[in-house]
C-alpha cells in the first residue's frame, strides 16, 4: 500500500541543499550579514540599495531555496513592511519634503495629507532597505546548520556558551513546529476545530488548548537538554572546540568581498552625498 512520504514544510530553520550558499563557511555568511546590515543602515542612497537588492535576489537563486519554503516568514515580514510604510505617512506625511527640501506635490488630499514625490521616493527607499538586507539575513538562518552558526559566533568572539545556545533555540524550532502540529491533530480528534469553518474568537479560543500542551512539553525537552548538558560538564572550560570547521574557500573570498565591496561604497556615498540621504530634487 502506497504512502505519502512527503513532509511538511519547515515555516523556519535550516533547509537543506546542494548549493552555492550552502557551501560557504559560518563566519563568512555571519560576515555578510554585518557588512550588509551597516550597508543599509547607513544610508539611504537608492542606487546603493537597488544593487544591493540584485545582489540579495542573486545570492538567493543560488541557494536554490524557495519562495514556499519562507511563505510564512516572508508575509509577516510583507505585512510589517506595509504597515511601517502606513504609519510613516499617517503620522509623518511630510517628512520627505522637509528631508529633501522642496515640495512635488502628485495628489491634493485634506488635513496635510497631500501625496508629494519626495515622500513616495523616501517611502521607496525605506521599503527597498527591507528587500535588500532581509533576503540575505533568511537565507543566512536558512543554510547554516545550527552547529555551524554556533561555531560560526563563536570565531567572531561571541562566548561559546551564548553561541551554543541560539544553535540550541535555532535547533529547537523544527521540534516545537512538529509538536505543535501533532498536538494540534490530537485535540481536533477530540473534537477542538482550530479551521476556518469556525468564528476567529473561536478559533482563537481553541488554540489555547493547544498551546498548553506545547508549554508543558517544551518546559520538559528544556529539563532534558539542560540535565544532559550538566551532566556532560557543559561550561566548565573557558574554551571549546566544534564538530564542525568550514574551510575558507574561494566561495567565502567571493561572497566576502562583494559585502565588504557593498560597506565599503555606502561608506564612499556618505562623503559623496555629504550625508546619509541621496537627493536627486536638488
Amino acid at each position: 500500500m502506497a504512502t505519502n512520504s512527503k513532509a511538511p514544510r519547515s515555516t523556519f530553520g535550516y533547509l537543506p541543499r546542494d548549493s552555492f550558499m550552502h557551501r560557504l563557511g559560518g563566519s563568512t555568511k555571519l560576515l555578510m550579514v554585518l557588512c550588509m546590515s551597516l550597508a543599509v543602515m547607513m544610508g539611504f542612497d537608492t542606487r546603493l540599495l537597488v544593487v544591493m537588492l540584485i545582489v540579495s535576489v542573486i545570492f538567493w537563486k543560488l541557494s536554490k531555496i524557495s519562495l514556499r519554503d519562507l511563505a510564512t516568514v516572508l508575509l509577516i515580514v510583507l505585512g510589517l513592511m506595509l504597515l511601517n510604510n502606513l504609519f510613516i505617512f499617517l503620522f509623518a506625511p511630510n517628512y520627505g519634503t522637509e528631508l529633501y527640501g522642496t515640495r512635488h506635490e502628485l495628489v491634493h488630499l485634506p488635513a496635510g495629507y497631500s501625496i508629494t514625490a519626495e515622500q513616495l521616493f523616501y517611502q521607496l527607499n525605506v521599503t527597498l532597505k527591507y528587500f535588500a538586507v532581509i533576503p540575505i539575513a533568511l537565507l543566512f538562518l536558512t543554510t547554516t546548520e545550527p552547529s555551524q552558526f554556533a561555531a560560526a559566533l563563536n570565531r567572531v568572539g561571541v562566548p561559546y556558551k551564548v553561541s551554543y545556545s541560539v544553535s540550541l533555540a535555532l535547533r529547537y524550532i523544527p521540534d516545537v513546529q512538529r509538536d505543535f502540529q501533532n498536538i494540534s491533530k490530537a485535540q481536533q480528534a477530540r473534537g477542538v476545530d482550530t479551521s476556518k469553518d469556525v468564528s476567529f474568537f473561536t478559533r482563537l479560543k481553541n488554540t489555547s488548548h493547544i498551546l498548553f500542551p506545547l508549554l508543558l512539553t517544551s518546559l520538559d525537552r528544556i529539563e532534558v537538554i539542560s540535565t544532559a548538558m550538566d551532566l556532560r560538564g557543559f561550561g566548565q572550560g573557558k574554551k571549546r572546540t566544534w564538530y564542525r570547521t568550514d574551510e575558507f574557500t574561494w566561495r567565502d573570498v567571493l561572497a566576502l568581498s562583494i559585502s565588504v565591496l557593498l560597506l565599503l561604497g555606502s561608506i564612499i556615498l556618505l562623503w559623496v552625498n555629504g550625508g546619509r540621504f541621496y537627493n536627486p530634487f536638488m
